[in-house]
């Protein structure tokens, strides 16, 4: 079993298209999309979205669930479901970019995170106009230095051999896995845990990844990059 993941939505169409984006990167990850009002116009039901939450609750078996969403009324909307689902203390919210935060907190519950870790993941990736906080440790955590500023803990220089270069699923893997780690981390002088800004770097097979990692788990952060590139990012 895995964390699972309820995307909500005001159109189905977007809630659909971004479980199928995830499912790309994460197969064994249970997503389910609650996009649109019952008739399938533009809004949300909490209908739709509480029976996602109570499918995704018994589809983790017990690991629990984290919702996405997009904006306005389906914050709301996927506030009421929890409070109304039959263990509102296995449902979390998180508060971050819809696509990038879902692709984020995918990729970590592959990996096995657990649920408040697949939230920390998603919220890491960016942070929403209702209520978030810079994650601890982060660079934008008054008092830490921000990258660039002091020399890093650890670093490192990583060539890609994977046979298309930094496209979503390396990046969500980076950034997924960075996302857990008390570390902040740059690629290539961007944010090591923003899907966007990784893929953004267009960089293809035989171009070198620079990593620089400032914090407590800094040299894990640099060897966690380094292996993913090794591997080919399971792509070989």
């Amino acid at each position: 079993m895995t964390v699972g993941i309820v995307v909500v939505s005001h159109s189905s169409k977007i809630a659909e298209g971004a479980v199928e984006l995830a499912a790309q990167m994460a197969p064994d990850v249970g997503l389910v999309a609650a996009g649109g009002t019952d008739d399938d116009r533009i809004g949300t039901s909490l209908e739709k979205v509480l029976a996602a939450v109570e499918q995704s609750l018994v589809d983790s078996g017990g690991d629990g669930v984290v919702v996405m969403t997009d904006l306005g009324s389906a914050v709301m909307t996927a506030e009421s479901a929890a409070e109304f689902a039959s263990d509102p203390d296995a449902v979390r919210l998180a508060d971050a970019p819809l696509v990038e935060g879902l692709v984020a907190a995918a990729v970590a519950a592959q990996g096995g995170a657990g649920a408040e870790e697949v939230r920390q993941a998603a919220e890491a990736t960016g942070f929403g106009s209702h209520g978030s906080v810079p994650r601890p440790g982060s660079a934008d955590e008054p008092g830490i230095d921000k990258p660039g500023v002091d020399e890093p803990d650890a670093s490192g220089d990583f060539m890609l051999i994977n046979p298309l270069g930094m496209h979503a699923r390396p990046a969500a893997k980076i950034a997924g896995g960075l996302a857990g780690l008390d570390a902040v981390v740059t690629v290539n002088g961007v944010d090591g845990v923003s899907v966007m800004s990784l893929m953004s770097l267009g960089v293809g097979k035989g171009s070198s990844l620079h990593v620089e990692a400032r914090g407590k788990d800094a040299l894990k952060a640099v060897g966690y990059v380094e292996q993913l590139v090794a591997d080919g990012f399971g792509e070989l």
